[in-house]
């Protein structure tokens, strides 16, 4: 007689519902759709600071004004353009302004929020402009997990 080693089929089950349970305690420890987001988010902050860059850069080089030709971001008569915009806010009024003039002196590539398909004909950004103060301010208002994602200078 000869005696075959083999594994049966309670060793062979038993081995996968282990595997299947690890595997799902690794992906619930990993969370990749919480992951995602703050990649999403990390994105939205590196954007909202290169816009705001951007536009100080403008500024600096135009002694102080916003110099964007057929655009100014306090403007509230400015009508919707049909570039990449962004959402501008003022005590006033919301407006869209071009900021396409940023590209390519400033910017390589002017910024869209991760959750907007990238032929959006805006940023997904809005700017505010405070006229007391003269500060102005960047935000993301679609940032995920509950985070509030804004630069301001």
């Amino acid at each position: 007689m000869s005696s075959k080693k083999a594994f049966t089929l309670i060793e062979i089950l038993l081995v996968i519902g282990i595997i299947v349970l690890l595997a799902g305690a690794v992906i619930v420890a990993i969370n990749p759709g919480r992951q995602f987001a703050k990649a999403r988010n990390t994105q939205r902050t590196t954007d909202v600071n290169a816009i705001l860059s951007g536009i100080l850069q403008v500024m600096t080089d135009n002694q102080g004004r916003w110099s964007c030709p057929g655009s100014t971001y306090y403007s509230t008569s400015l009508p919707p353009m049909v570039t990449t915009t962004i959402v501008a806010t003022s005590e006033t009024a919301t407006t869209e302004i071009n900021l396409s003039c940023l590209v390519p002196n400033y910017l390589p590539r002017l910024p869209i929020d991760p959750s907007l398909p990238t032929s959006s004909l805006s940023t997904g950004y809005t700017l505010f402009y405070n006229t007391s103060t003269g500060r102005i301010s960047v935000c993301a208002p679609n940032a995920e997990l509950n985070e509030t994602i804004c630069t301001q200078r």
